[in-house]
């Protein structure tokens, strides 16, 4: 099985250096569609679909390699290894950005820098730290997709996409949730929901951008904030708007956002 194959991976653009997008839960690639024509005209850019969701081959998903995080860093850094040319940027939605922070850990500095899109290390409150859920709800979260997963998207995506004004948005969402295999998707958010990956986060010396939604209704601005303490050459941008997908329902920020902490760092410039 090649990588190509094994992770539906596409190249577009060129550039001095390699953004890599890595998407989130219940989605694909396709979730990068209205970044994608921007960051083309300044990146090589590499967008694929982590294994058990979109295109990939499900053939290479075990429950065993994906029981952590961990299994999603090292096809990463394979992808990496294959597909990058130059500094390597890892863009990454929601889970993502932890499989991009865990990937660095795997291989120091290889990751030139992150951009950590609705990211969280860790969804549970607990002293000193808001995750944004109870271990109750956590469980009670689990519990439904187990029951019935397709129910829980149809319903859960209009919340998470957060655009009542824009209802092909929601759609798409929910599309995207109800195309992935429910078995897959429901041992996912076991290892999704359930992670701490604070230890791995703290301390990170690689140049972050957190860009968080407002109104995010999974990872509050909490958040975000505790990324930005912790991360020590880190910048914040938090965007005005709901939701936990603003690479779609606010693209222009998110570019705005993105260009800037390019430009600081010196991203992108022949």
């Amino acid at each position: 099985m090649t990588l190509q194959k094994r992770n539906n991976v596409h190249v577009a653009g060129n550039g001095s250096a390699t953004l890599i997008l890595s998407h989130g839960f219940g989605c694909d690639q396709s979730m990068w569609r209205c970044l994608l024509p921007h960051l083309v005209t300044r990146f090589r850019v590499v967008s694929y679909d982590l294994v058990g969701a979109g295109q990939s081959d499900l053939a290479a998903y075990t429950a065993e390699k994906y029981a952590s995080l961990w299994g999603y860093a090292t096809d990463l850094n394979e992808l990496i290894d294959a597909y990058a040319e130059g500094p390597v940027i890892v863009v990454g939605h929601s889970v993502s950005a932890m499989i991009g922070v865990l990937a660095e850990r795997q291989r120091p500095g290889r990751i030139a820098g992150l951009v950590m899109i609705g990211g969280s290390p860790c969804y549970i409150d607990s002293t000193g730290y808001t995750g944004g859920f109870a271990p109750d709800e956590i469980q009670a979260l689990l519990t439904t997709l187990d029951d019935n997963y397709l129910g829980w998207s149809s319903s859960m995506a209009p919340t998470l996409m957060g655009t009542p004004g824009q209802p092909l948005l929601q759609a798409e969402l929910t599309s995207s949730f109800c195309r992935t295999d429910a078995q897959i998707a429901r041992h996912f958010a076991r290892v999704i929901f359930l992670c701490d990956h604070r230890q791995e986060v703290s301390g990170l010396s690689v140049p972050t951008l957190i860009v968080q939604c407002t109104g995010d209704p999974v990872v509050p601005v909490a958040v975000g904030e505790y990324l930005h303490r912790v991360l020590p050459d880190s910048q914040l941008s938090l965007i005005d708007n709901m939701g936990h997908y603003p690479q779609l329902s606010a693209p222009g920020a998110c570019a705005a956002a993105m260009d800037a902490f390019f430009s600081k760092h010196g991203f992108g410039h022949e």
